[in-house]
């Protein structure tokens, strides 16, 4: 175990995100090719319907964070595209944005870019295989957060 995951109290995990996204709480792994249906079936009753292929649940993942997970469908036949991770509010920007991107590298390594970023944030991108990982802040009113995963092809 890293010095940085005894410190978060978790047990570090690696994912391969060429077939899907794994969550710790439910213990489900969504696969990519799922359907909004299959996803009902999935996760049932923690899903809340916001729109046409788009799906959001508070759930647990990479062996701790809780947060919100955003499933955003595309396509006919509609299928999971990407994935976004986002909070009910944010009182503490910075605090937020650091949690973030540590259970992101405890999960999927160092970033494979780190760029000058807006609000005083870097921009991070992980290319990994089956999917790109973006983590930045940008000025929308407000600062604001922006963790996604984005399926690959």
């Amino acid at each position: 175990m890293t010095a940085l995951a005894a410190d978060l109290g978790v047990i570090p995990t690696s994912m391969d995100l060429r077939q899907g996204f794994t969550l710790a709480d439910p213990s489900v792994t969504v696969p990519w090719t799922a359907s909004e249906e299959h996803l009902q079936e999935l996760l049932g009753g923690i899903l809340r319907h916001r729109t046409g292929g788009y799906w959001v649940a508070k759930v647990k993942l990479l062996g701790g964070l809780q947060c919100n997970i955003g499933f955003h469908f595309e396509g006919q036949p509609a299928v999971l595209a990407n994935l976004e991770f986002f909070r009910d509010a944010y009182p503490d920007q910075r605090e937020s944005f650091e949690e973030f991107q540590r259970y992101f590298e405890l999960a999927f390594g160092a970033p494979t870019s780190k760029n000058r970023g807006t609000a005083g944030y870097p921009e991070f991108r992980w290319s990994v295989p089956g999917a790109e990982i973006v983590h930045y802040v940008y000025d929308r009113f407000g600062p604001e957060e922006h963790m996604r995963i984005v399926r690959a092809g």
